[in-house]
């Protein structure tokens, strides 16, 4: 198979790190893109002697201009702590990014894949969530720069396609975990093992019957690249995710369990436009990408402790 030259936005994050491990493995020449906004360079230090891997600090709400055979675009603040932070700017990394990264591939004829979100369904009507279905989004909501911000851009990767026959994939992510999150970014999953393993209340917003499924971020990283590398009729949108489906305090029940943690559970009010379910429906990516996940939540979750529970050792004020 011939050697790539591939462009990584949001490269330096918790899922794009390793993305961009998982290719030069596979032996290309890899360009990690990040502006270090929510990304750490503690994830990519590694990768930095590999004679293959180039690092750009970048901001992809600006142009920039490379010569490369394939882009994945996962730039963009991801948990709601972060994306919040500066809505505006969130808004602009999900719309002018797409815009910068469309306009690099068409110049250079690169093939380019959208890390889009499950957030594009909004609190759901339909479950399991299928790409046929619209969503239930409010546009004006506090989630709304991320949310809006995702589906404008798929609006964009398809606009693209269809006038320039761009081609393009889009993967809409769903619930993922692993080694890697950042310590301070709000998710259910780093929140309670961090809480758990410093033996504090763990919190849980409503009464914990609300569901998520949990997707380990190996499982995620091989999907996106069978997408990428499918046939260029196979354009998305692609749900990715795990079908497994667990209620909030489900999950810190087996976090405290495999921890041995003391933490006791403490009930929190609901955010605002919290979705009460999230389940894909996995039918396309299994047809189309000939993938399902493998790694049982319980498998994951002990990997990812161990990596929390090392990082509080060597490095506290990173979690703090």
């Amino acid at each position: 198979m011939a050697k790539k030259r591939i462009l990584v936005t949001g490269g330096g994050g918790f899922l794009g790190s390793f993305l961009c491990e998982r290719l030069l493995e596979l032996d290309n020449e890899v360009i990690c893109l990040d502006n270090f906004y929510t990304g750490s360079k503690r994830n990519i230090y590694h990768l930095l002697d590999d004679h293959r891997f180039e690092l750009v600090r970048h901001d992809v709400t600006f142009p920039t201009y490379l010569e490369v055979d394939e882009i994945y675009n996962l730039a963009c603040p991801a948990s709601p702590i972060h994306y919040q932070r500066d809505p505006v700017q969130t808004v602009k990394t999900c719309v002018h990014g797409a815009i910068n990264m469309l306009g690099l591939a068409k110049r250079v004829g690169a093939r380019i894949l959208q890390a889009s979100t499950s957030e594009v369904y909004g609190d759901p009507a339909v479950h399991p969530q299928v790409e046929s279905y619209w969503g239930n989004v409010n546009p004006i909501g506090p989630r709304s720069c991320y949310d809006e911000g995702k589906r404008c851009a798929e609006t964009l990767f398809f606009s693209y396609h269809m006038q320039c026959a761009l081609p393009v994939k889009v993967v809409r992510i769903f619930n993922t975990y692993g080694p890697r999150m950042h310590p301070n970014d709000g998710r259910v999953v780093s929140n309670f093992i961090l809480q758990a393993l410093r033996n504090q209340e763990i919190t849980i917003y409503g009464d914990g019957t609300q569901t998520r499924s949990f997707c380990y971020r190996d499982d995620l990283i091989e999907a996106m690249i069978r997408m990428m590398a499918s046939p260029e009729e196979i354009t998305g949108p692609v749900n990715l995710g795990n079908p497994g489906e667990f209620t909030i305090l489900q999950l810190a029940e087996l976090v405290i369990e495999l921890t041995g943690s003391h933490s006791r559970i403490v009930r929190k009010p609901l955010p605002a436009d919290d979705p009460r379910q999230r389940r894909p429906d996995i039918t396309r990516a299994r047809e189309l990408l000939a993938w399902t996940p493998t790694t049982p939540l319980r498998e994951g979750l002990v990997a990812t402790i161990a990596y929390f529970d090392d990082l509080l050792k060597s490095d506290p004020e990173f979690c703090r």
